[in-house]
Formats: structure tokens, C-alpha cells, sequence
């Protein structure tokens, strides 16, 4: 039987050398995904992005074979100076979402708007021109 000494620490030594390992093959430890929310409505299709502290002029929005990128990167510096200390936190990231449209999607029409941190894309439906015949069963 193999008799191993207990190390309170080993743990917490193998979280510390993850950590330093995963900050040094050019990964970012804060990546920036940011939330999405789609729905579908009677005329057009909705995606709502939470895109806090991005300007609008930082967010592209690009159609290509049927899919919707958009993109953007996050640049934010918070700065706090009070008479005791001094803070400054920088967030940073570049992100990217695609999505594929359906086949109705009109996508002459695409809308993109930013307000308040949340990007809106709405992507109008296509009239169905085809006339529906009903026929009946005899």
C-alpha cells in the first residue's frame, strides 16, 4: 500500500500554476462574450446584445452567405482617484456572434441600433408572396 503525505496546499498550489499557465499561452482570463437574447415576432426577427461600456462606433454588423456576424471590441478604463488611493481597472476584449438566418429573412432591410449598452438588430421577414390554395379532401 502506497502511503502519500497530505498536503493541505497542493490544491491550491495546482489552481495557482493553472492560472499562470492559462495567462501565459495568450489567453485572455476576463474574455468578453456577451449575452444575447433572440426572439421572433409576427413581421421581423430580433437580437438583443448586452454590449456595456462599448461605444456603437466600436460594434460591426456584417452579412455574409446567409450569416449575421457582429462584432466589436470593449474598451473601458475606469479611473477612481480619492484623497487616500488611487484605483484604476482597465476591461478590454474583442467579441464576435454569428448567426444564421433563415431563408425569409429580408435581408435588404437589416436595422441596427445601439442604446444604453444594448445593441438591437432587427432582421424584417419576407412577404410570402405564394397564394395559399386550400383544397379540399373528397
Amino acid at each position: 500500500m502506497l502511503i502519500t503525505k497530505f498536503d493541505p496546499f497542493r490544491q491550491l498550489k495546482e489552481i495557482e500554476r493553472n492560472l499562470y499557465n492559462y495567462q501565459n499561452n495568450n489567453e485572455s482570463v476576463s474574455g468578453f462574450v456577451p449575452v444575447v437574447n433572440t426572439r421572433e415576432g409576427e413581421n421581423s426577427y430580433y437580437i438583443d446584445v448586452d454590449l456595456p461600456g462599448v461605444n456603437k462606433e466600436d460594434i460591426k454588423v456584417d452579412y455574409n452567405k446567409g450569416v449575421l456576424t457582429i462584432s466589436g471590441e470593449r474598451k473601458t478604463k475606469e479611473e477612481v482617484k480619492e484623497e487616500d488611493y488611487y484605483k484604476v481597472e482597465t476591461y478590454f476584449g474583442k467579441f464576435s456572434r454569428s448567426f444564421n438566418l433563415p431563408e425569409n429573412a429580408d435581408i435588404e432591410n437589416i436595422e441596427a441600433k445601439s442604446d444604453n449598452g444594448v445593441l438591437e438588430v432587427i432582421v424584417p421577414k419576407l412577404k410570402d408572396e405564394k397564394n395559399i390554395k386550400t383544397i379540399t379532401v373528397k
